[in-house]
């Protein structure tokens, strides 16, 4: 007789693919609303009037509501359950998209970002909760490696479609496009998502307080580990994308679709780099991928700044970067598991604010690339660097690999 020790062990194949597929849209959502139009960052420059800085701040604006977003709908979700917070999240979402549409000029347009990225939280912690909750030990590892594969697939495949929409319509019809798509993930949201935190459950010990529960995840050095390795590996992948459009159509003289295609061929080293490493894991342990991911990074990043010092040209920059983001896929379904795998009191906290690091600091630090000048890859390859050394540091000084147990089945 088998024992049934989390409820999604009890779901046949099938209702895990169609959690797995409404769950990945749900988690898609963010990344798009951010990604979807940096193929249009010259075109919005050239039509608004402004400075790459400024357009490279309307990011910015977004991935900090982004994590603002996340600290506020994680907690709640732990509070109320995860499908009120999740349809009037992105409710909020659509006519943020709406606004973004119709902005007369770049501060409106900002404002319009800000609200878009807190509306599109919801997804990202929501459905990283949902599998917490229904999910534990090596299972856990499979249903995140297939979010966290949609996760890192999304910022690499949005500029992509993006890049296809500009061939028809102008950069306002970016924005046309993500209120059709959070539209459609209200309507999943509503008939093909049950609660999965029961009302019993959310006044269980670590429910009851947020302080607690912040207590508890702050408590724990291989949660704040992660979460900064999660921040500072997504950080360096966040400044190539949003110094990717200058360099490679400006500087390199790449229009538009070649741009999209760039980014598929990058896409390759997500598809990798996650699926390679929900099968490592369960034989070395995540800890340890990470330890080899994050050297990865580091050695990518450097080549891509040597290389481009030396004048190679376009290949000595595209070799070492696809190593880089196939690194980067390694880390996302790992950072995620360590993160959630020891808080599932407090799953959507826990998820909300390995988020909020994500998007916050990569917010902030991505611009710098753009204040910097995009005269070539040195200055994007040079934050990528000190992000990797900052992953590194994270993860002795404060996972320390050897100190963590393996995982249960």
């Amino acid at each position: 007789m088998t024992t049934v020790l989390h409820p999604g062990d009890a779901l046949t194949r099938r209702q895990r693919l169609v959690y797995v597929i409404v769950l990945g849209a749900l988690t898609a959502l963010g990344p798009f609303t951010i990604d979807l139009y940096l193929p249009a960052f010259p075109a919005l420059e050239d039509d608004l009037g402004v400075s790459t800085g400024l357009v490279q701040l309307t990011l910015t604006a977004t991935t900090i509501g982004f994590g603002v977003g996340q600290l506020l709908v994680g907690p709640w979700s732990d509070k109320v359950g995860r499908r009120a917070p999740l349809i009037a999240a992105t409710a909020l979402h659509v006519l943020a998209s709406i606004g973004a549409a119709a902005a007369p000029d770049i501060v409106w347009l900002g404002v319009f970002r800000v609200l878009q990225g807190m509306g599109a939280a919801a997804g990202g912690v929501v459905a990283l909760a949902m599998v917490r909750d229904l999910f534990g030990g090596l299972p856990l590892v499979r249903m995140l490696s297939r979010l966290a594969l949609v996760n890192g697939l999304a910022p690499i495949l949005a500029p992509v479609i993006g890049s296809q929409l500009l061939a028809f319509t102008s950069w306002r019809g970016v924005f046309v496009f993500l209120v059709a798509y959070g539209a459609l993930v209200i309507v999943a949201a509503m008939f093909l998502i049950v609660e999965t935190l029961p009302k019993e459950r959310r006044h269980e010990p670590g429910h009851s307080s947020l302080g607690q529960r912040y207590r508890v995840l702050f408590g724990d050095r291989v949660f704040v580990g992660v979460a900064l390795i999660g921040a500072m590996v997504f950080s360096g992948l966040f400044t190539y994308l949003s110094a990717s459009s200058f360099l490679f159509q400006e500087v390199y003289g790449l229009d538009a679709q070649q741009y999209g295609y760039l980014f598929a061929v990058n896409s390759l080293g997500i598809v990798a780099g996650v699926q390679i490493s929900s099968r490592l894991a369960r034989r070395y342990g995540p800890q340890w991928i990470l330890a080899a991911a994050t050297a990865v990074l580091l050695v990518s990043a450097t080549t891509i700044v040597v290389l481009d010092s030396l004048q190679v040209g376009l290949v000595g920059i595209l070799v070492p970067l696809w190593f880089f983001i196939a690194a980067c896929g390694f880390t996302f379904p790992q950072v995620q598991v360590l993160g959630l795998a020891n808080h599932g009191k407090e799953a959507g906290t826990a998820a909300s604010l390995l988020g909020a690091l994500n998007f916050g600091l990569a917010g902030l630090i991505s611009p710098v690339v753009g204040f910097l000048g995009i005269g070539s890859a040195v200055p994007m390859g040079s934050v990528m660097m000190c992000t990797s050394v900052v992953a590194i540091a994270a993860l002795w000084l404060l996972v320390r690999p050897r100190t963590v147990p393996a995982l249960g089945h």
